[in-house]
């Protein structure tokens, strides 16, 4: 953070409403400002770690409160700027036409394109250096992902949405499918108004998850959560979450695919959220049949390069293990039987034990017919 300064001389309503207009400019679409005071989602976080929910992230813990305390990040933050950028894809395969299909690979919406942390990042380095360059020197610091921060409390409070029971944050006009980033500033800029909730008595979210990870409403246990297990957790995937992981190599969007309010969720328009590589509908046998260099090359510049090779191969090993039996199912398990990671051969092992036992596939916990509408977002920004 810069040297403190004073502000008295600045119109920082005006400061405000040019940033939010220079934001959308940048492709956010939409730009909000909250204070620090975060004491009540400070005693949620205290609960969630003393319950073990985040499971092996050390690093939630390490840093604990500290994720609450944007100050203490930051010295002289007293606020901070959140942004939205949509990501779902229009273009992309109908969701649950994806995981009804045992044959393919279903890969979270979000990591279809290119990694959203560089986008976001450059996006918010240029607003941020571009003020400057207008009113003079101020502290801050851009964050996407990159430091303990309670991204989705900061971004309630700066009035881009609610935190729903599923513990996504969800907007009236836009859903839950977009990327969140911040600026945190020593600029007092004028905050945002926090919304109210609009969840009402829905759980469809808590009904929907398959491997029953929503404990309670906004409770999430992360060691039940498929997208913890397939990206954030190193090791061997629990026995016991195997067979409801069903297809899902790379993340799971089951709770937002039933969520009502994404009825109205937008389509992104950043070209980098486009889909590559075919990876809204792959087949499975010849995602495992990829090399190492393959995984490389072809995963470089996404958000699923940082599980790397030996995670990727073992997500799909458990998804080739819910698969309908088939020759080529088997004969692609089989071709990695000796694979250099001994995570990766006992996964294999237990696919091919399910296969050679007639295993039925698991019968998906059967998202509800009527969200169909949610999966066609009905604006584009």
């Amino acid at each position: 953070m810069a040297t403190p300064r004073d502000f008295a001389g600045l119109d920082l309503p005006a400061v405000k409403r040019d940033l939010a207009a220079r934001a959308r400019e940048l492709g956010f679409d939409r730009l909000g400002v909250a204070g620090i005071e975060l004491e009540e989602d400070e005693r949620h976080l205290v609960r969630w770690l003393a319950d073990g929910f985040h499971g092996g992230m050390g690093y939630m813990e390490r840093h604990g409160v500290k994720r609450s305390r944007p100050a203490e990040l930051a010295p002289g933050c007293v606020r901070v700027v959140s942004v939205r950028m949509n990501y779902w894809p229009r273009e992309a395969r109908e969701p649950l036409a994806v995981l009804e299909d045992g044959e393919l690979a279903y890969l979270s919406r979000y990591a279809l394109g290119r990694d959203y942390h560089k986008v976001m990042r450059r996006a918010l380095a240029r607003l941020a250096a571009e003020l400057q360059g207008r009113i003079g020197p101020f502290g801050y610091r851009v964050c996407v992902d990159s430091a303990p921060v309670l991204e989705k409390a900061l971004a309630r409070d700066a009035g881009l949405g609610w935190i729903g029971k599923h513990t996504n944050l969800l907007a009236r006009d836009a859903g839950s499918w977009f990327f969140l980033g911040e600026i945190l500033t020593d600029l007092p800029l004028p905050v945002d108004a926090r919304p109210s909730s609009h969840c009402g008595t829905c759980e469809a979210c808590i009904a929907a998850c398959p491997t029953g990870a929503i404990v309670a409403p906004y409770r999430l246990d992360a060691r039940r959560c498929i997208s913890y297990l397939t990206i954030e957790h190193a090791g061997p995937i629990p026995l016991e979450h195997r067979e409801a992981i069903g297809n899902r190599i790379y993340g799971c969007d089951d709770c937002q695919l039933v969520c009502p309010w994404n009825r109205f969720a937008r389509a992104a328009s950043h070209p980098d959220f486009k889909v590559r590589h075919g990876l809204d509908a792959p087949r499975l046998v010849e995602l495992m049949a990829w090399t190492a260099r393959e995984f490389e090359e072809r995963m470089r510049g996404s958000a699923i390069y940082r599980i790397g090779y030996e995670r990727w191969s073992r997500n799909l090993a458990v998804a080739l293990g819910n698969a309908p039996t088939s020759a080529s199912v088997v004969a692609g398990l089989e071709r990695r039987r000796e694979d250099r990671s001994a995570m990766v051969r006992e996964h294999v092992a237990w696919a091919l034990e399910r296969h050679a036992a007639g295993a039925p596939r698991r019968s998906r916990p059967g998202l509800p017919s009527w969200p169909q509408a949610a999966l066609r977002p009905q604006r584009e920004t």
